[in-house]
């Protein structure tokens, strides 16, 4: 059992550790060779240049030597702060303004509670005095004292603990009625705002039924224009490309060693060449640029033949398809609505923005779906439970002294005071959180096996068991595993009409081994977060030996994003924590109040300065967070009824019944008044935005906008001999048309941007032979639909490059 030392001794542990890792992130962020990993948004969205090449000097291209940035090491942290609500929105999604305000939901509740908690019910605990006649009994220690477990059974005084309860519950409720008003609106107001984007006027349309003599275009559209005939616009097949995708990946590998080789001949005016064995060591000697052009043309051939493949084989056919309809108001009610007397064809879904779908998911068939969800189910059910073997052995450890007296021969080891406090105060979280650093990826996989086609999607779902997962493993394994081995000698030389007493003793002492926890996964684990150390030494190491050119640098930078997948289940685990000590060990509350403030600075930080999230999903976890909230006050209620019945209190126990029907009722009440504007986009508000965007464009035509939005990604990356596969829109005929169009002597150029947007060039001087059409990648978002007719893009976002003859280039630059 940990006592106060050891608990002093985590602390300063944890403390020291956090304090080493700022002063390390506080020294590293501002060494010139290191921005890009501590600054990458802002190199994303083209706000940020590299303070290397403002320094002339050598030294200060990698190190920085104005000394007086070192006395301002803390400076980060009102940086953080100035960046206001609305302005987080714009900068990096509500997504990210939403996870922000969970850190804001605890301190909000938990900052009020623990003042009433420790002024009430500490002085209440330490009055009563129980465990000094039990000590002979029970392990305890001095810290116990503060807990419920330290008052007589069948005292008056638990009318302090409901009570506290009781305040506890109503707070809660009210901030998480406020907070969930607070975060509908935001969605519906971002909703509303939001520029037009694909999602908005498009359904997913699963399980299309298979029609002899038909092919799945022809079915959907017939389908469509049948039962849609005023607001279907047309639809985007589907093709199980899952193979293409692979080729894919190689041919990207080969050009870019291509580009280097280009730009280490621009620089030296030299041929480079290249050795053809094991990692160029040995083998005959080639010229670099011949070799890796002839690699890419005979690659881009058979790209070609797998493409028409692909796009011929009527079995590569998916039964799913993106159907896009000419207005909100009329995608809204495709998703919304039962399209067939068989309810398992034409299942309809709002359609997830083209950069959330997990595109290997759609070649599942949908029969199956069931099947796998079923297979996952057991199988977590079986993966939580063998995990409690190593989360027990954890528990052992914080609980030396009841081994001992099971195992005397480990006392000369565990009675010297460094060992002891150093394996009760720190090693059982550390060893806790390895055991759950490898989880949430094997719950993804888990997921992603489930067949959802959303990364949104997939990673509430593996959040979901993660939750489950700790709250099984790390919150009641712990309890139940360390008061076995904690009160081991006890369960073994007492009658089983003490066993119940001994349990709603023991329960509220694992308040120390929480305590130790939060320390380490939410004090020093935060300060590890901001270090980003991982990411640092892979930037070093991929700007060393990988990078060659300028979009290498871009994808070494790597700046991640929040992982939801791990970090929401992790901060219900504190609330957890938190609201079911509140009346029972309220020691507890000050280290997790400290958790919330300290990590909303440290997330506020990333989410300005580096991470860059993969999707908007437009806080569609808000639900989650909250009904485990309320999952959490239920366990507080039922868990705190156990204790007093333990303790025999019959005349008060009774009073907590309610507790829960109210708290049901509300989650009850939240659910249908909130929770629907997260699952559907409401007629209303499609409707509003419809006849807004008819009024201030009257000419707008967004067929051709939504014709390739949701074209299978590597499609747009090489567009060469094929033309684009759509069933029913005309963006294939455009395309061929205007590049047809367009010769060597035309003067403009036209882009066309995934924004839905068209600009017009300038004038350009010279002229050659055009090349085929080439990805243009924009890196401040992501690779999708962008073209440059007739020109090839360089690394800079608006350079497009074309030969002339062998390695001479051609560069113009567009407004």
């Amino acid at each position: 059992m940990a006592t106060l030392q050891d608990i002093g001794v985590s602390a300063l542990i944890n403390l020291f550790g956090a304090f080493l890792f700022l002063i390390a992130f506080a020294v590293l962020r501002i060494q010139p060779i290191n921005d890009r990993v501590y600054f990458p948004k802002w190199y994303l969205s083209g706000e940020r240049n590299s303070p290397r090449r403002s320094d002339g000097t050598l030294v200060g291209k990698f190190v920085n030597l104005n000394y007086r940035t070192y006395f301002t090491f803390l400076n980060w942290m009102p940086q953080a702060m100035k960046m206001s609500e609305s302005e987080i929105i714009r900068h990096a999604g509500l997504d990210s303004a939403i996870f922000l305000r969970i850190y804001t939901l605890g301190l909000k509740i938990f900052g009020p509670v623990m003042v009433l908690a420790l002024v009430v019910l500490v002085p209440v605990n330490v009055s009563s005095g129980t465990l000094f006649f039990l000590k002979k009994e029970l392990v305890v220690s001095n810290i116990d004292k503060l807990s419920i477990s330290n008052v007589q059974p069948k005292s008056s005084k638990f009318f302090f603990h409901i009570g506290v309860e009781y305040l506890f519950t109503f707070w809660a409720c009210f901030m998480l009625y406020r907070e969930y008003n607070n975060v509908a609106i935001m969605r519906l107001q971002y909703l509303a705002s939001q520029r037009r984007r694909p999602e908005q006027f498009t359904v997913v349309v699963r399980n299309v039924p298979d029609i002899p003599g038909h092919s799945i275009p022809d079915t959907v559209d017939q389908f469509f224009k049948t039962n849609h005939p005023e607001h279907y616009l047309c639809h985007q097949a589907v093709y199980n490309a899952n193979k293409f995708a692979k080729l894919v990946k190689q041919r990207a590998k080969l050009q870019r060693w291509f580009d280097y080789y280009v730009l280490k001949h621009q620089r030296s005016q030299k041929n480079p060449t290249c050795k053809l064995g094991f990692l160029g060591l040995w083998g005959k000697r080639v010229d670099s640029i011949e070799y890796y052009k002839q690699q890419i043309k005979e690659f881009d051939h058979n790209m070609s033949l797998e493409r028409q493949k692909v796009l011929k084989d009527s079995k590569l056919m998916l039964p799913v398809t993106f159907v896009s309809f000419d207005s909100r108001w009329g995608a809204a009610v495709c998703a919304q609505t039962q399209q067939s007397k068989n309810p398992t064809l034409w299942l309809t879904s709002s359609a997830p923005e083209p950069r959330d779908i997990y595109w290997q998911n759609l070649a599942i068939p949908f029969i199956s779906l069931t099947i796998r969800k079923l297979v996952i189910g057991v199988s977590v059910f079986a993966l939580v439970f063998f995990y409690m073997i190593p989360i027990a052995f954890v528990q052992s450890l914080a609980n030396l002294e009841g081994l001992e007296r099971v195992a005397p021969f480990l006392r000369p080891v565990t009675r010297l005071d460094f060992i002891k406090s150093f394996l009760q105060g720190f090693l059982p979280g550390l060893a806790l959180k390895i055991f759950l650093w490898i989880l949430p990826t094997v719950l993804l996989v888990m997921s992603k096996i489930e067949g959802y086609i959303a990364i949104s999607t997939l990673e509430r779902r593996a959040a979901a068991k993660y939750y489950y997962f700790m709250l099984v493993n790390v919150f009641l394994g712990s309890i139940i595993a360390g008061t076995a081995f904690e009160q081991l000698h006890s369960f073994l030389h007492q009658s089983p009409t003490q066993i119940p007493r001994t349990i709603g003793v023991s329960i509220p002492m694992k308040a120390t081994f929480f305590i130790t926890y939060i320390m380490v996964d939410g004090w020093a684990g935060i300060a590890g977060e901001i270090l980003r150390l991982k990411p640092l030494v892979i930037f070093h190491l991929k700007n060393m030996f990988i990078v060659k050119t300028e979009e290498d640098r871009v994808r070494a930078m790597d700046p991640g994003f929040v992982d939801f997948k791990e970090t929401i289940p992790s901060l219900q685990l504190y609330f957890l924590l938190g609201i079911v000590y509140t009346a029972v060990t309220p020691i507890l509350l000050p280290f997790i109040l400290i958790f919330f403030a300290f990590a909303y600075l440290v997330y506020r930080h990333q989410i300005i300065n580096v991470y860059n999230q993969q999707y908007e999903s437009c806080g569609a976890f808000w639900p989650h967070v909250h009904g485990r909230i309320i999952a959490s006050l239920l366990i507080s209620q039922l868990l705190l009824m156990g204790l007093l019945t333990s303790k025999k209190a019959a005349d008060s126990t009774p009073l907590l019944i309610i507790l829960p029907i109210l708290t049901l009722s509300f989650h009850k009440y939240c659910k249908h008044r909130f929770e629907p504007a997260f699952r559907q986009y409401p007629l209303e508000e499609a409707m509003a935005k419809d006849k807004l965007e008819k009024e201030t464009e009257p000419e707008l035509n967004i067929k051709a906008d939504l014709a390739d939005a949701y074209l299978h990604p590597i499609f747009h990356s090489f567009e060469k001999e094929v033309p684009l596969p759509s069933s029913s829109s005309s963006s294939s005929s455009s395309s061929s048309s205007s590049s047809e169009a367009k010769t060597h002597q035309e003067e403009t150029a036209e882009v066309r941007v995934d924004k839905h947007e068209t600009h017009t060039s300038s004038p350009v001087t010279e002229l050659g032979t055009p090349s085929h059409h080439h990805q243009v990648y924009n890196y401040a978002t992501s690779p999708s639909s962008h073209y440059a007719s007739a020109y090839e893009q360089s690394s800079s976002q608006y350079e497009y490059h074309y030969n002339t003859h062998q390695y001479e280039e051609h560069e113009y630059r567009y407004n």
